[in-house]
């Protein structure tokens, strides 16, 4: 029975995570070397739990409660939990080296799942000791509100893992879908177009940013492309769309855009940085 949960990394996806967790019902760990990325963190799960109390959606005292379940760690020796979700910066090396330190400390059944939008799942397990407990659990930013997980398997996850990480995914309040471990799984594969095809279009001055968002947000789309672009961050969805583009062979319908690599070279990451394709406050 999985009580306590362990989340590396204090970042935009990591800090969500965290607070999914606990307003879920969960002990949670968020672990980070840096302190001045668990501070910030910390800042802004009080203020989006702050944000439900003002919507009604919990009391005070459901606040207070949700904080007390969440602690903040930046030794590796103080992340022992049942669950290890790491959403760490997307390489193979440091997932894997974060996962085989967590493994010294916890014992060998302890399920170890890894955020990873743009990596195969199977290089990192098999890096790992235990690879067999070694599974992937894609969240969606933001982790707090949107339900879709991608559950994803390699084929040295054992049925057991499995089972853990689906029904975990459904206390969270999250839809789990299962999928086999493949370039961008299923939902960043499918959406590579959504993505290139507008960059594209930027790229041949056809139109611009703010006309195509409209336009698709329009046509039904709930965020055009470079608004959820700038949502993700850009070194996130650049860094995917290399990693599809590679893994498929380099296939010119999905080369990354050097619209995009210019917006990452620049800093221009989105909302996180303050500005993207969009200027944010």
């Amino acid at each position: 029975m999985v009580q306590t949960i362990c989340i590396c990394g204090a970042g935009t996806m990591g800090s969500g995570i965290a607070q999914a967790a606990v307003q879920s019902g969960f002990h949670a760990l968020l672990y980070d070397v840096n302190t001045g990325m668990l501070q910030k963190a910390s800042e802004k799960i009080e203020l989006d739990l702050q944000a439900l109390v003002t919507k009604n959606k919990i009391s005070q005292a459901d606040r207070a409660d949700m904080l007390s379940r969440l602690n903040f760690v930046s030794a590796v020796n103080d992340c022992i939990a049942d669950v290890i979700i790491e959403a760490v910066v997307e390489k193979t090396d440091v997932k894997a080296g974060l996962l085989n330190q967590l493994a010294e400390v916890n014992h060998s059944e302890v399920v170890m799942a890894t955020n990873t939008s743009s990596l195969s799942v199977t290089a990192i397990a098999e890096k790992v000791v235990h690879p067999e407990r070694v599974i992937g659990m894609h969240f969606f930013n933001p982790a707090p509100v949107m339900k879709l997980v991608e559950v994803v398997n390699t084929p040295h996850t054992i049925p057991a893992v499995t089972d853990t990480i689906v029904q975990l995914a459904k206390q969270l309040g999250k839809i789990p879908v299962l999928c086999k471990d493949a370039p961008g799984f299923i939902v960043n594969h499918v959406a590579r177009p959504y993505y290139l095809e507008a960059l594209k279009l930027v790229e041949l001055g056809m139109s611009d940013f703010a006309a195509i968002d409209r336009l698709l947000e329009a046509t039904g789309f709930k965020m055009g492309p470079f608004k959820l672009m700038d949502l993700i961050g850009n070194d996130i969805n650049y860094a995917v769309s290399c990693s599809v583009y590679e893994a498929m062979g380099q296939p010119v319908r999905l080369q990354p855009s050097p619209v995009q690599q210019q917006k990452v070279e620049a800093g221009a990451l989105g909302r996180k940085s303050g500005k993207g394709y969009y200027e944010y406050q």
